[in-house]
């Protein structure tokens, strides 16, 4: 099994810098942004883009994380993690701009069950998305705002994402 890598640490710190801008210049008033990450990595990625942005704007951006594990429609199959609690900041998601964040974007399934997780919070303004990295094979229509890379694979690969908050190590590999 042979891994590539296709991000280091810095060119994951500059894809995220660059995202950061992006959604500042989506939403300039970011007092009226929120960000959710998805469990595990997209949590942490949701972090990241918080004190980024609030470097760029010089205001805190709240952000959150959004489980979804109840919410998948694969539960039957098996082999997902333990729900995690969901963190909504303090002054919730009604009529915010709602920016979920999540490491890949694969089939779309993970992101149609984040969306169902938001409507049971709240009611957003508007909500967007933004990812590390999109690999493709969509199964739903769905569509990243944000993209930091992406990567078209094969089905047969996996992309995988570590963090050094999770796995004390950073990069991005696609694995054969």
């Amino acid at each position: 099994m042979g891994a590539r890598t296709v991000l280091t640490g810095s060119d994951i710190d500059r894809t995220l810098r660059r995202i950061a801008h992006e959604i500042v210049e989506a939403v300039p008033e970011s007092s009226q942004l929120v960000l959710l990450g998805i469990p595990t990595r997209g949590a942490v990625l949701a972090g990241r883009l918080s004190v980024l942005i609030e470097s760029i704007t010089g205001h805190a951006v709240p952000h959150g994380d959004l489980d979804v594990t109840m919410f998948r429609d694969d539960l039957q199959r098996g082999g997902h993690r333990t729900p995690a609690p969901t963190v909504v900041p303090d002054g919730g998601i009604d009529e915010k701009v709602c920016v979920l964040v999540d490491d890949v974007l694969f089939s779309g399934r993970t992101v149609r069950a984040a969306l169902d997780a938001l409507t049971a919070l709240g009611r957003p303004h508007a909500v967007k998305l933004a990812v590390l990295v999109d690999r493709g094979h969509r199964e739903l229509p769905i569509r990243a705002d944000h993209v930091g890379k992406n990567l078209p694979s094969a089905l047969d690969e996996r992309i995988t994402v570590q963090l050094q908050e999770t796995d004390g190590i950073e990069h991005v590999q696609v694995v054969s």
